[in-house]
Order: C-alpha cells, then sequence, then structure tokens
C-alpha cells in the first residue's frame, strides 16, 4: 500500500511538473506573438480521416493585426475588422457580414490560432520532434468542456523561435486538421485599407450583400 501511495504522488508530481514546463513554454510563445505589431503567415491544412478514406489540402493566407485579420483559402476570403466578420465568395458574387460576439464564439479563428490556448484547456507536454533539423516541441492540449468540437490539440512550437509551427486538431468523429506554418512574417508595413470593407465597390460589382 505504502508502495502504491508513493507511485501515486510520483505520478502527480510529474504531471504537475510537465503541465508547468507547458504552461511557461505557451506563456513565452504568446508573449512572443504579441510583441509584434502584425505578422503574415502562409500555410497549409491537411484533412485526414482514415476510417472514411478522406485526405485532402488546401493553401491559405492570413494577415493578422491585433485581434484584427484577413484570411485568403480556397478562393475566398474572409476579414474581421474588430466589429464585423466580412466573408466574400467571388464564385457565388456574395459578401456574407456577421456581427462578432465574442461570448459565443468558441471557433479558432486566425486571430486566436496564436492565444486560443490560453484558457479552457489542460495542457501538458508531449514529444520533442526534430524536423528539418528545427527542434519542434509539442505541447497537448485537452478542452476542459467535454462537449467541445475538437477532443484534442498538439501545439507544435519552434523551440528557438518560440513560434508555432503547426497544430493538429482531432474531432469527435477522429478526423484530423493539421495547419502548418509555412512562412512567418513579422512588422511589415500594412495599408491603412486593409481591414477595411469597401461595400460599395462590391455592389458595383453586382455581388449580393448578405447582413446577418
Amino acid at each position: 500500500m505504502k508502495k502504491l501511495v508513493v507511485f501515486c504522488i510520483a505520478i502527480a508530481t510529474l504531471s504537475f511538473a510537465q503541465a508547468q514546463e507547458a504552461k511557461k513554454l505557451l506563456n513565452e510563445v504568446s508573449a512572443k506573438v504579441k510583441s509584434y505589431d502584425n505578422f503574415s503567415i502562409d500555410f497549409k491544412v491537411k484533412l485526414d480521416n482514415a476510417k472514411e478514406g478522406i485526405s485532402q489540402e488546401t493553401r491559405g493566407d492570413v494577415v493578422i493585426s491585433g485581434n484584427k485579420y484577413k484570411l485568403n483559402m480556397n478562393g475566398g476570403t474572409e476579414m474581421f475588422d474588430g466589429k464585423k466578420i466580412y466573408r466574400i465568395s467571388p464564385v457565388d458574387e456574395e459578401v456574407t457580414i456577421e456581427a462578432y460576439d465574442p461570448n459565443n464564439d468558441k471557433t479558432i479563428t486566425p486571430s486566436k490560432m496564436m492565444s486560443f490556448y490560453e484558457k479552457g484547456y489542460t495542457y501538458k507536454m508531449d514529444i520533442l520532434q526534430n524536423v528539418r533539423g528545427r527542434k519542434i516541441q509539442y505541447v497537448k492540449l485537452i478542452p476542459i468542456d467535454s462537449n467541445a468540437e475538437f477532443k484534442s490539440y498538439l501545439l507544435g512550437i519552434d523551440a528557438q523561435t518560440k513560434h508555432i509551427y503547426n497544430l493538429i486538431q482531432v474531432d469527435s468523429k477522429g478526423t484530423k486538421y493539421t495547419t502548418t506554418v509555412n512562412s512567418f512574417k513579422t512588422n511589415e508595413p500594412l495599408s491603412k485599407t486593409l481591414f477595411v470593407f469597401d461595400e460599395a465597390k462590391y455592389k458595383k460589382d453586382g455581388y449580393y450583400i448578405n447582413k446577418m
């Protein structure tokens, strides 16, 4: 019995130490990202579900400044100006405008990718992997909310730069989404109108403006 108690205490101590180490690393990543006025990311997203025989890959790019962002992906554009989200579909010639409610938003938006882990998760250190000469330290995150859409996350962090290398999400159906950063640029000069939606322009081009 004494040996069992000692073993349980040792496991608990190790788990706590790993959680503290993971928290320290995540705080360093968060501080590094928040030190930039803006940053732009070129990335790819791979979707895999072996059970369903699905494997897809797509690319995109995003510019982020504070909580504002402009995302280009799958031929469309999504933009957030700090108050409203604009989804622009050239194929459908339609723009959907939706007011942003932070209290109801549980998705990981581009501007949240670098900080979503700050609350609502338990975490621990995972594997350290060598990726083309870069040491990528993974941190495993489990949502506290048992009803969360995604059941687990693996956040890959470049041990030297403290930048996020990739994010692996697994949903309740076993579908894995892997977002990998191909390039990461910081503090570039941005146009003053980058996050400004020009409704008149799209109306002139024949787009249907759908306001939610």
